[in-house]
């Protein structure tokens, strides 16, 4: 593929890590505004070329950095504008919720576990179950709408979700994005944390976990404060009635972009990988599985109408490769083997998953490709001032392999066929110096013709104010 190189235009710095970047136009306004929302809980808006304060959620947000550590997944995590937000003023908010911190999930009998590895040989770590959800969890998120009015603070109208989550991670960023193509919100959320899944809350049909979820807004329910749940069986009929499934096999995921062409629109999202590799994957056509035929075939103990929900593969599957456990060579510690994890799902899932459009690795020997570690953002790019770019899905990655910390802004395309392609790493023409530069979210405008990178200076949310924002340009 073509080599492309680029610019980075700083926008706005010393800000807290920032989740989403994406643009609206204010009711009233003219004119259309870069917003910036922050994983602490502050959105941003770029007007009269300073920063002004939208909204601060920050107390209604739990403390960060306890479950983790420093670093965290937790926090204000989606932000998205109603596609009629100029003249209703509708915009929605996922976060993690203050005062809902709880022990997690994983115990045994010296306590609670923070982290998840199954053994092939031991079967009874290839099928854990969550018991005692109510206690056993580490905290919930809400998904949540929100109103602004004129000369009046953004106030909260209803909830649409309350989800407990096992653990603090993997709960999606950049989460909440409009669908043009049928008006629906939809909610991209992971698979509720650890390593591996050890749930397989991602392949349950039932469980919200590891799903892409639609939305349908528009639907006004009588409830508006539902109760935390797991499962979708668990809702309230007309909260159920509101939801259908978009695909599972979710691992963890920066969000969903559309690209509109002749013949409908390219759906881009990626899987965040689990020690082996990132993935891209692209679909056009799909079948929602409507939550309430889900739950009523689950009561008469039938199968649903079989749909072809998409499915990216996780946890059998992480891209294009059998979920793999990797150990160092005791003999050769230069080397390591890699071993099946999940050697029965991933021949289940073999015929039935998506293929990714492109894929990366943690480790990767060829000069003109890299090593990485997290994606972080996937985004359509449909402008003109980067010729080369035009039409294709631009995506990042936390960071490479090699200190220090930097991270990676690449490339890809969809080919004619809807084969598999290559990808290739986009040039960026900026000193970081010896700072550290984790590339943490991506975002664009309305039209899909601007490109904006969020870059943090250290890999905890904890460590304030070293956020800086950039327009990707020529």
């Amino acid at each position: 593929m073509k080599k492309v190189k680029v610019n980075l235009r700083p926008i706005v710095s010393k800000i807290n890590l920032p989740t989403v970047l994406k643009t609206a136009i204010l009711p009233g306004d003219s004119l259309e505004r870069l917003f910036i929302a922050t994983q602490t809980g502050e959105i941003f808006y770029i007007g009269n070329e300073r920063l002004e304060t939208f909204l601060d959620i920050g107390p209604r947000i739990l403390k960060l950095g306890v479950s983790g550590g420093r670093y965290d997944e937790r926090g204000l995590l989606g932000l998205a504008f109603h596609p009629e937000f100029y003249y209703n003023g509708l915009f929605y908010l996922h976060y993690s919720v203050a005062g809902t911190q709880g022990p997690g999930a994983l115990h045994n009998s010296e306590g609670v576990l923070k982290s998840f590895k199954p053994d092939p040989c031991d079967p009874e770590t290839l099928h854990l179950k969550w018991i005692n959800r109510e206690t056993h969890y580490d905290h919930i998120d809400t998904v949540e709408e929100w109103i602004l009015q004129s000369y009046v603070q953004p106030q909260k109208r209803r909830t649409l979700l309350n989800v407990r989550r096992p653990f603090y991670n993997h709960n999606g960023v950049n989460s909440l994005n409009f669908s043009p193509e049928t008006g629906k919100l939809i909610f991209t959320n992971g698979d509720g944390g650890s390593g591996y899944d050890p749930y397989n809350l991602s392949q349950d049909d039932m469980e919200i976990a590891g799903k892409i979820i639609e939305i349908d807004v528009a639907k006004n329910t009588p409830i508006h404060d539902p109760p935390a749940v797991t499962r979708f069986h668990e809702l309230p009929v007309p909260i159920q009635a509101t939801l259908s499934i978009m695909a599972k096999g979710v691992r963890n995921i920066p969000g969903i972009s559309f690209q509109r062409t002749s013949n409908g629109y390219i759906k881009y999202t990626g899987n965040v990988g689990q020690n082996l590799v990132e993935s891209i994957f692209s679909f056009v056509h799909y079948k929602p599985l409507p939550v309430t035929q889900l739950v009523q075939a689950s009561i008469m103990n039938s199968e649903p109408v079989k749909q072809r929900m998409i499915n990216f593969g996780w946890r059998g599957w992480e891209g294009a490769f059998p979920t793999s456990i990797i150990r160092g060579c005791t003999e050769t510690p230069t080397l390591d083997e890699k071993t099946i994890a999940y050697y029965n799902e991933a021949v289940t899932l073999s015929e039935s998953r998506l293929q990714p459009l492109t894929s990366y690795f943690h480790e990767d020997p060829r000069p003109d490709k890299f090593g990485g570690t997290a994606l972080t953002g996937v985004q359509a790019y449909m402008g003109n001032s980067i010729p080369d770019l035009t039409g294709s899905v631009v995506f990042t990655d936390f960071t490479r392999k090699e200190p220090p910390g930097r991270g990676v802004l690449a490339y890809t395309k969809v080919r004619a066929d809807f084969k598999p392609n290559d990808f290739s790493v986009i040039e960026t023409d900026y000193h970081f110096d010896s700072q550290s530069a984790f590339y943490v979210s991506l975002g664009t405008n309305l039209g899909q013709s601007r490109l904006y990178l969020g870059v943090y200076g250290s890999r905890n949310v904890t460590d304030l104010n070293q956020g800086t924002v950039f327009e990707i340009v020529p």
